[in-house]
């Protein structure tokens, strides 16, 4: 009989969470940009991915999850790439002082 008190537990409840989002059966390119966009479009579809993550019922889990990941790119819990790195750096200076 094989050895499994070394593998790794599995981890599903830390993943189920996207089962449920609001954005599961939407295209990713609402929530992450081209490459050029700028301007008016690219802040209107920022917009319109927001939207949808105000109604999402793991707005929570998605946020928590791309703070943590440290996600560069789109739209996760309904903050774009610019509010995360904000917050991300506030908790870096707090952590700092």
């Amino acid at each position: 009989m094989a050895e499994t008190a070394r593998l790794p537990t599995p981890v599903t409840e830390n993943w189920d969470w996207q089962r449920f989002g609001a954005c599961r059966d939407m295209a990713s390119e609402v929530f992450f940009s081209p490459e050029h966009e700028r301007g008016g479009v690219r802040k209107q579809r920022t917009e319109h991915a927001k939207a949808v993550c105000r109604s999402c019922p793991v707005l929570v889990d998605c946020r928590s999850y791309a703070l943590r990941a440290g996600e560069r790119y789109g739209v996760w819990g309904g903050l774009d790439e610019a509010e995360r790195k904000k917050l991300i750096d506030r908790r870096r200076e707090a952590v700092a002082a």
